[in-house]
C-alpha cells in the first residue's frame, strides 16, 4: 500500500470512527446495534494504526511504529472488552488512553513531515496530549462530571478536519528520506 492510499483510507477511516463512537455514546444503537458499532471501532482503531504508521514511518520510523502498537492495542482491548461483555469504564478509560498515546505519536508525526497544515497539526498534539493528562486523572477520580466529555472537544474538533484533510487532499510525495529511515528489505533480495 502507498502513502497516498493510506491516507485516503485512515482519512475516511477516522471520520468513520467518530461518527460510529458518537453514535453510540449518543445512544442511537441498542442491543446488537451497540455491539457491532463496537466492533466496528475496534476494527477502526486497527485500520487507522496500521494506515497513519504507513503514512508517517517516513519521518520516523520507531516514533510511528510506537504510535501503531499503542492504537493496535487500543483496538485489541476494545475487542476484549467487547467479546466478554465488560460494561466497566475503567478498561474504556485504558483503551481511550492508549488511543490518545498513539494519536500523540501520529500527529507529532504529521506536524513534523508537514502533511497537513500547520495548526491542524498543532491541534492534534495538543489535543491528545491533554488527553494523556486528563485521562488518568479521570480514571483517579479526579475529574468527573461535564469536564470529561469537554476535554474530548480540542480531539473532535482536530479529527474531523484532519480526516478530511487525508481523505481529500492525501499527504504530499516524499521529496527526500529523512535521516534515520530505512525501508525494510528482505535479505534474499540483497545481491552480493
Amino acid at each position: 500500500m502507498n502513502r497516498a492510499t493510506a491516507a485516503r483510507i485512515s482519512g475516511f477511516t477516522l471520520l468513520f470512527y467518530i461518527v460510529v463512537g458518537m453514535s453510540a455514546m449518543a445512544g442511537l444503537f441498542h442491543g446488537v446495534g451497540r455491539e457491532l458499532a463496537t466492533i466496528a471501532q475496534n476494527v477502526s482503531a486497527v485500520v487507522l494504526a496500521v494506515t497513519l504508521y504507513v503514512v508517517t514511518r517516513v519521518q520516523a520510523p520507531r516514533l510511528a511504529a510506537l504510535g501503531m502498537i499503542f492504537r493496535l492495542a487500543e483496538g485489541s482491548l476494545g475487542a476484549i472488552v467487547a467479546v466478554t461483555g465488560m460494561a466497566l469504564s475503567r478498561p474504556n478509560l485504558v483503551a481511550a488512553a492508549l488511543f490518545a498515546i498513539g494519536s500523540t505519536c501520529f500527529c507529532w508525526l504529521l506536524l513534523r513531515g508537514r502533511m497537513m497544515p500547520r495548526g491542524l497539526a498543532w491541534l492534534g498534539v495538543v489535543a491528545s496530549a491533554s488527553l494523556i493528562i486528563g485521562l488518568p486523572l479521570q480514571l483517579a477520580g479526579v475529574l468527573s462530571g461535564t469536564v470529561t466529555q469537554l476535554m474530548w472537544m480540542p480531539m473532535l474538533a482536530f479529527e474531523v478536519p484532519g480526516g478530511v484533510w487525508l481523505m481529500v487532499r492525501g499527504v504530499p510525495p516524499i521529496t527526500r528520506e529523512p535521516s534515520g529511515y530505512r525501508p525494510f528489505v528482505p535479505a534474499r533480495w540483497i545481491v552480493r
